[in-house]
């Protein structure tokens, strides 16, 4: 009988040692986030499991025993920190699914579709609670760092909730990007790097590089949701767009001011809902300049954050992963 080939992690590593041992730590990290959302109530417990048990890339936590080898990787406080990213995250999607009023998460029901929007909300605050219950275990330093980051992702929320009020379009999106998804992994990054007793300097460069690679990878799918065929993609093209989300490409579209993209910007300020009218809005939108001008911004995001990590040795297995993984969100978008 053939052993199936272990799935591909989340982050490009190319030193087999290296891979070998986030593996196995992988390993650890999951069985703390299984031990983390028992409750003495089973109903609490099958709803906090619903959607750690539906699957995901663990992108959070791998990244924080990764940034973790710039120290001492072998301590228990990683594992731990893992666990808060993980449980944050989760937490948010909870919340996520309620507000977008989204029937799957992952390939399953999300949890506002299999019971109902009050118990998806309180399952997402438990599973908060549990994170802030392990982040006292990391000290005052990290409820601080915790407090703030989860501040910016709800912030983020919110501000995609109310829209612009406040800001030009373009930088409110940008915003909101920063904060819904850079932030938690900035800290994901930045937590590997302290709780391994990595240098305050490698600790900053890193937060600043999960900050920066978080938020490019988000944009990055705002292009592919324009660029890409559905084949190509597993997704269906233009799925922001039909429901009337404006992601990078069509916010710097609305900027133009070119008399030729007066058909484009009528359909962008209609609805969408009609397939021909989306099919052409989709066509106009992928021979307009502005996703060339989306691609830059990407390419510009994921070149600062690979300057950021000349802090770490030339050559090493975490900095050459680290660089494979912004070239990769550099190059989706081609």
């Amino acid at each position: 009988m053939t052993t199936p080939a272990p799935a591909a992690l989340a982050l490009p590593i190319l030193d087999p040692e290296l891979e070998d041992r986030l593996r196995r730590r992988l390993e650890e990290v999951e069985a703390a986030l299984e031990d983390s959302v028992q409750s003495e109530v089973p109903f609490v417990t099958e709803a906090a499991r619903h959607l750690l048990h539906a699957g995901g890339k663990r992108f959070r936590p791998l990244l924080v025993l990764l940034a973790a080898e710039c120290g001492d990787p072998a301590s228990d406080d990683i594992v731990t920190a893992a666990c808060v990213v993980e449980l944050t995250h989760l937490g948010s999607l909870y919340h996520d699914d309620v507000m977008d009023e989204a029937a799957l998460r992952r390939g399953a029901d999300s949890a506002n579709a299999r019971w109902d929007n009050t118990v998806a909300i309180l399952t997402g605050d438990w599973l908060f609670a549990k994170s802030s219950e392990l982040t006292a275990r990391l000290g005052a330093d990290a409820v601080r760092i915790q407090a703030e980051t989860f501040g910016r992702l709800v912030e983020g929320q919110i501000l995609e909730t109310v829209g612009p009020r406040d800001f030009d379009p373009l930088d409110h999106y940008l915003r909101v990007v920063a904060g819904k998804t850079g932030s938690l992994i900035a800290t994901s990054a930045q937590y590997g790097a302290r709780f391994s007793g990595a240098s305050r300097e490698v600790e900053e460069a890193l937060r600043q590089y999960g900050e920066m690679i978080g938020a490019a990878f988000q944009l990055s799918d705002d292009i592919l949701d324009i660029a890409s065929e559905s084949d190509e993609s597993g997704k269906t093209p233009g799925t922001d767009l039909r429901e009337g989300v404006d992601t990078l490409p069509v916010l710097l579209a609305k900027r133009s001011g070119d008399p030729g993209d007066a058909r484009l910007l009528e359909l962008l300020d209609g609805d969408l809902a009609d397939d021909a009218l989306h099919a052409e809005t989709l066509d106009l939108l992928r021979r307009h300049p502005a996703m060339d001008e989306a691609r830059a911004y990407v390419l510009d995001r994921a070149r600062e954050a690979r300057q950021l990590l000349t802090v770490l040795p030339e050559g090493s297995p975490v900095r050459a992963a680290l660089d494979a993984f912004a070239e990769i969100v550099a190059t989706r978008t081609a």
